[in-house]
């Protein structure tokens, strides 16, 4: 089994995730932007990726749009804080 990356530029946030994972015993893998979150995704092999929407550099969205365009399947979960309509259709 891969590991679970987390995207998350929020610390706290960031940490509680990891923390709560490595409790169950999964490996975690963490990355603090879009830019490196997104080379993470590239260049590795994932379960699963917890990816916040709001990030510096370049946002979930378009980390998604990318890694799908490469054809990377990995089951991508989006974190936001954003609610409308809109959000949820773009996701």
């Amino acid at each position: 089994m891969y590991p679970i990356l987390i995207v998350e530029d929020e610390p706290s946030m960031l940490m509680g995730l990891k923390d709560n994972l490595e409790f169950e015993s999964y490996e975690v893998d963490t990355a603090e932007d879009g830019e490196i979150g997104l080379n993470k995704i590239m260049e590795n092999h994932y379960s699963l990726v917890l990816l916040d929407v709001m990030l510096p550099k370049i946002s979930g969205f378009d980390i998604c749009k990318k890694a799908r365009a490469k054809g990377i399947q990995t089951p991508i979960i989006l974190l936001t804080a954003k609610g409308e309509e809109i959000d949820k259709v773009l996701a």
